[in-house]
């Protein structure tokens, strides 16, 4: 059954409101140097594509649009409607003041009730209603409504299927809504990807180059959407807002397709033995993708203090109930098996 957000029911989630990636923070709370942390909290991979020599006139000229990098990500996502952002988490916030300008200010919004809480964190401070669903059998939709997909989930790691997303595509259309779908962590599995009907103008695709690249201190993302959406985007944005390094190492990125390859292998392997290795030490049967791993027990918050007091930061999800695991390489696989082994064996 889908959730009605309550004034109590958002500020308990906004106080759990807290991103991995925080070391910084946590380690000055445990009093460990950082250099003694493993830091698997994100979903970022392990190894980063990489950086080249950047000429000098990337750094000395202000960002121009380039058109090498439209013409590798549009050959990467096999779509021709993208347009560069400083990472999505710009559209994420920028979406609900547009969408209302384009008649969806009285639209209901559909919200994974776990997931990425960004989403949720800017459409209900624009003022819209949220219906939480925990499955797409949930959503039970009203003319105009708007449904955030994340697929793959994150934290969750489950993934709709190509069809499964049509599907609920057809309902949108036919009550003349939006569908929003978030795809940061869609590069191992392409097929599953919606971002190639992204010219429909009830579409708009977000997605990331920093997790599956390794990239996420470049802030370069993607938006998919319709020409009118991406003029609208264009100008709220407005000149410059994707650097000019930012936009030379993603077109090189993009375009290398043998590395890509190469990246999806190791993950796929990298992922395999966490998630076993979760399992043996945990007893519990993880769920993720090729960028992490999710395991959900009650015991998730004690697990995290046992864990940071070993100096190992995974992300404890804001229900409280989960932890997520970033995919290590080999010698940090070695030491959260060691630390796994020591603490529950």
């Amino acid at each position: 059954m889908p959730d009605t957000i309550t004034s109590a029911s958002h500020n308990k989630q906004q106080e759990a409101l807290v991103h991995g990636g925080q070391l910084n923070k946590i380690a000055l709370q445990y009093n460990i140097p950082l250099h003694k942390w493993l830091d698997l909290s994100t979903g970022i991979a392990p190894t980063s594509f990489p950086i080249p020599t950047l000429p000098g006139c990337v750094w000395q000229q202000l960002p121009q649009p380039s058109d090498a990098l439209i013409h590798s990500a549009s050959e990467y996502y096999q779509t021709p409607h993208i347009l560069p952002i400083a990472g999505s988490q710009v559209v994420i916030q920028i979406l609900p003041q547009i969408a209302a300008k384009q008649g969806y200010q009285s639209s209901r919004v559909w919200i994974p009730s776990v997931g990425y809480q960004e989403h949720y964190k800017a459409w209900f401070a624009a003022g819209f209603t949220i219906q939480r669903y925990h499955s797409a059998n949930d959503i039970a939709l009203q003319p105009k409504d708007i449904i955030v997909l994340i697929n793959p989930n994150n934290p969750k790691g489950d993934i709709y299927d190509y069809e499964e997303v049509a599907s609920l595509f057809r309902q949108v259309k036919h009550q003349g809504g939006l569908l929003i779908i978030d795809e940061a962590f869609m590069d191992c599995t392409p097929e599953h990807s919606f971002i190639r009907y992204s010219d429909e103008p009830q579409l708009i695709v977000l997605r990331s180059i920093g997790k599956f690249f390794g990239l996420a201190g470049l802030r370069l993302g993607f938006v998919s959407a319709s020409d009118s959406w991406l003029t609208l985007f264009t100008n709220l944005i407005g000149p410059w807002s994707v650097s000019g390094p930012a936009q030379y190492i993603g077109q090189l990125a993009l375009a290398d397709e043998p590395w890509q390859r190469k990246q999806r292998a190791f993950l796929a392997a990298q992922s395999q033995e966490l998630a076993q290795l979760l399992k043996d030490t945990l007893n519990v049967t993880p769920t993720g993708t090729a960028l992490f791993q999710t395991v959900k027990c009650e015991q998730s918050p004690l697990i995290f203090e046992k864990l940071c007091r070993q100096s190992v930061y995974v992300r404890l999800c804001d229900e409280k109930n989960a932890l997520r695991f970033g995919i290590p390489n080999q010698k940090d696989l070695a030491r959260l098996k060691m630390t796994l082994n020591i603490l529950f064996s």
